[in-house]
């Protein structure tokens, strides 16, 4: 199994290792779904072991010849990331079980970061205090990113971290495989918030502190970033009732 460790966690191979032989029998599940995440102690460090599903034949190929697995891009984004200032978990290494023409699963190794809640949480939570100051935090947060020429494909709420520290908060990413870096256009950062939420209040308070940040005006950017919302919502939720029929189609047929 090909392995990569960042310099300083080269002393945790041997144990990481014998982890993984043992990954189905040991540790704490997070999730249990396509990808597999668990919470693994190794020598004294609560470590987060993320499994990727094995391809399908097209994608063995794909991945083993052509593409970084995601494994990969998962550890070299975090570190991109890190030397750019911006919060994800510590990353520690990734593995990839590979064959002569194909690729099987893969592992990405992080620190395990114990937030207080999701930005998930921060939609459906009515307990979550200072709900408007999270959110201006959160979009300087997202200002930052983008001016550091960081684009996050999976921009989604499960995927940002928050922890309060002292009077403010604190944001890391995860789920890191789909990034793009370039200087990102106007439009393209508005687009990055359309999957965060359902409600317009919390866009119109992103919005605004987006807009002064960027010394733009508040109402324009309320609106665009609202109606890429919307668009996003509807082809969601279009994607979901065509799904649904497909499938009552077919057990019509059986």
């Amino acid at each position: 199994m090909k392995s990569v460790y960042q310099d300083s966690y080269q002393y945790l191979k041997p144990s990481i290792e014998g982890a993984i032989t043992r990954f189905d029998q040991i540790g704490r599940s997070l999730h249990d779904g396509r990808n597999v995440v668990k919470v693994i102690d190794v020598d004294g460090e609560s470590l987060n072991f993320k499994r990727f599903r094995k391809p399908n034949a097209i994608n063995k190929i794909v991945y083993r010849f052509f593409r970084k697995s995601k494994a990969q891009r998962s550890f070299e984004y975090a570190t991109i990331l890190m030397e750019k200032g911006i919060g994800t978990p510590d990353p520690i290494a990734y593995l990839e079980q590979k064959s002569l023409f194909n690729f099987g699963i893969s592992f990405y190794i992080s620190k395990q970061l114990n937030c207080d809640f999701t930005y998930r949480e921060l939609i459906n939570d009515d307990s979550i205090e200072d709900k408007v100051q999270i959110l201006k935090e959160f979009t300087r947060f997202i200002y930052h990113m983008h001016e550091a020429g960081v684009y996050f494909l999976d921009n989604s709420p499960g995927n940002t971290l928050i922890t309060k520290v002292g009077d403010h908060y604190e944001f890391a990413l995860v789920d890191l495989n789909r990034m793009k870096f370039y200087e990102i256009p106007w439009d393209d950062r508005l687009k990055n918030f359309e999957r965060l939420s359902p409600h317009k209040w919390m866009y119109e308070v992103m919005g605004k502190e987006y807009a002064t940040l960027s010394r733009k005006r508040p109402e324009e950017t309320i609106a665009q970033m609202w109606k890429y919302t919307q668009d996003f919502q509807e082809a969601f939720h279009r994607k979901k009732r065509l799904k649904k029929k497909f499938k009552s189609l077919i057990k019509g047929k059986k």
